[in-house]
């Protein structure tokens, strides 16, 4: 008998919703650092899953920016100048810059295999940052860190690289 059938499955072990699965996802990033989980997941409830197939672009370079994603399965890849810059799985993110500033995307992100995304969108922590003023400075202040230790980590590549 197999180990699928119905008879032996954990009748009482409760299925993980989206919601709460993606909540998990992100308070295991460094941006949800120091903030509730119970404010993480209300800020959920707003954000925005969308599937992608495997090949299909996610936002090319040169398109203006408006959300930070969050991969809840799949595979995307990062390129710029068609060299491969990062291999991003699920609970993996990118695209924090559009979150700060508005201006054009500075590489490609394409799907490597069927995904779904997680897009949390500028204009929704607009209004987190209105209804949460505390929450959102500390969200604003760990995504300062998070650019800051990919800023530190590309200076250090190039200088790498010219050495």
């Amino acid at each position: 008998m197999s180990s699928q059938h119905p008879l032996w499955q954990n009748l009482f072990r409760q299925k993980e919703d989206r919601t709460s699965e993606v909540t998990r996802m992100w308070m295991s990033t460094p941006l949800f650092d120091k903030i509730s989980k119970r404010e993480c997941r209300e800020l959920v409830k707003t954000m925005h899953p969308r599937h992608y197939k495997q090949g299909e672009v996610v936002f090319s370079s040169g398109d203006i920016g408006a959300s930070i994603v969050l991969i809840r399965s799949g595979g995307i890849e990062i390129k710029a100048a068609e060299k491969l810059l990062a291999e991003l799985t699920a609970g993996d993110f990118f695209g924090e810059v559009a979150l700060i500033i508005d201006e054009p995307r500075t590489a490609d992100a394409i799907a490597c295999e069927d995904s779904e995304l997680i897009f949390f969108l500028r204009s929704d922590l607009e209004e987190w940052v209105k209804r949460s003023p505390k929450s959102g400075a500390q969200f604003m202040l760990n995504i300062s860190t998070v650019l800051a230790a990919r800023l530190r980590h590309t200076n250090i590549l190039l200088s790498l690289q010219n050495s």
